[in-house]
């Protein structure tokens, strides 16, 4: 028996059922620098990036970046499939390649073979083992291939419907806060009187969207590269739009409950904070400000427009201050490292929201539909039903 075959094969093993363990059953954060699957994020990742990046054209660069969570998901399990081959290969090699190939002579190009077609329950049968001990490793090796087959199959439908999650509330958010969600915007649309229980509200279901984000997250970091429908929307931007929201309430905002708000910013600034370190990105504070002194001063003037109350003094812009520096260093760099783009704190143009095409759209069907004639029912005219219906506003 050759030991160094052996500990290669085992070792092989050993790293692709731990690390899909890792990946897929264990629900919380994989440790070790090490690992399989980060280092196949980070061979094929930046490279991924690189190439986007250089595409001028912004809705190309976006549906590039699309394809990558989808398709890593896809070659990761490639890349599985192919180490646990070749560790099974290099234990057949390590007892003598113990095969009947009446083509070729047993060699290490049959362990292969022989170890593909076990895995992925081929049984071709042209190539048989001679040992006893072979045909103990074959069932193994079939019955794990099973096994594996069937973990993986599981796992595509928890992705799938974490990211659906995630992403109904994110596209609950744009009739809310704007496309792309600004704080300004969603203060702004919660300016009517009577607004102040819709606002708690919403940030209640941001705060339990952010928990809900960090738990599937962290387990599942692959979905954090999965993009949202939308080129203007992501998961990244949103829960930024919630952050300055909530720390605007509590910095400068008067009349409003400021509890919730800081309940949602503890939850939201955890969630930034964690995923963060997941992909080890230390927090950026050199980076561009968001909201210079200038365009703070048209912040408050054009939240002060709709009627709110607001403090725009020394002490509440400090407030503010140190609140934005809890996490928008952590923002700034997952936007780098994800291409995710920050939202601004206001939009210095009028932008039509995602849901407006709709209404677009619906006026322009009713306005090209034909006028049909209502026919009379035998009950009278209050009995006819209506073939169209009055217009709305999506």
């Amino acid at each position: 028996m050759r030991i160094l075959p052996l500990v290669a094969g085992i070792l092989c093993l050993s790293i692709v059922l731990f690390d899909a363990f890792q990946t897929i059953i264990l629900p919380r954060r994989a440790t070790g620098r090490f690992r399989l699957t980060r280092l196949f994020y980070i061979a094929t990742w930046y490279p991924w990036r690189f190439f986007a990046r250089r595409l001028p054209n912004p809705r190309r660069r976006e549906m590039i970046l699309g394809y990558y969570g989808p398709l890593s998901l896809i070659f990761l399990l490639v890349v599985w499939a192919a180490v646990m081959v070749l560790g099974f290969a290099f234990i057949f090699l390590s007892i003598g390649s113990p095969f009947n190939d009446p083509a070729h002579s047993s060699s290490f190009s049959t362990d292969l073979y022989v170890s593909g077609t076990t895995i992925f329950t081929l049984g071709l049968g042209d190539v048989t083992p001679h040992s006893p001990l072979a045909r103990v490793l074959l069932i193994l090796e079939s019955g794990t291939g099973f096994g594996f087959l069937a973990v993986v199959m599981g796992y595509f439908p928890v992705l799938y419907a974490a990211f659906s999650r995630r992403e109904v509330s994110i596209s609950l958010l744009d009739a809310r806060a704007g496309s792309p969600p600004t704080a300004a915007e969603l203060m702004r649309r919660h300016s009517y009187d009577g607004a102040a229980e819709a606002l708690s509200t919403l940030l209640v279901e941001w705060e339990r969207w952010s928990a809900e984000l960090l738990e599937s997250h962290i387990s599942y970091p692959l979905l954090c590269y999965f993009r949202s429908q939308h080129n203007n929307q992501s998961w990244l931007s949103a829960l930024t739009a919630i952050l300055d929201a909530s720390s605007l309430l509590i910095a400068g905002v008067r009349g409003l409950e400021a509890r919730q708000a800081q309940l949602t910013f503890a939850m939201a600034r955890h969630a930034l904070v964690d995923l963060s370190q997941i992909f080890n990105r230390r927090p950026i504070s050199n980076a561009p400000d968001r909201l210079p002194a200038a365009r703070c001063r048209q912040l408050y003037d054009l939240l002060s427009a709709t009627g709110m109350e607001l403090c725009y003094d020394d002490a509440s812009r400090d407030r503010l201050r140190q609140m934005r520096a809890l996490y928008e260093p952590y923002a700034e760099a997952l936007s780098r490292f994800l291409l995710m783009p920050l939202p601004q704190w206001f939009s210095d143009e009028l932008r039509r929201d995602n849901w407006q095409t709709v209404a677009r759209l619906r006026a322009q069907t009713e306005a090209s539909a034909p006028s049909i004639p209502i026919p009379s029912s035998p009950a009278g005219p209050a009995a006819a039903s209506p073939l169209h219906d009055h217009s709305h506003d999506f």
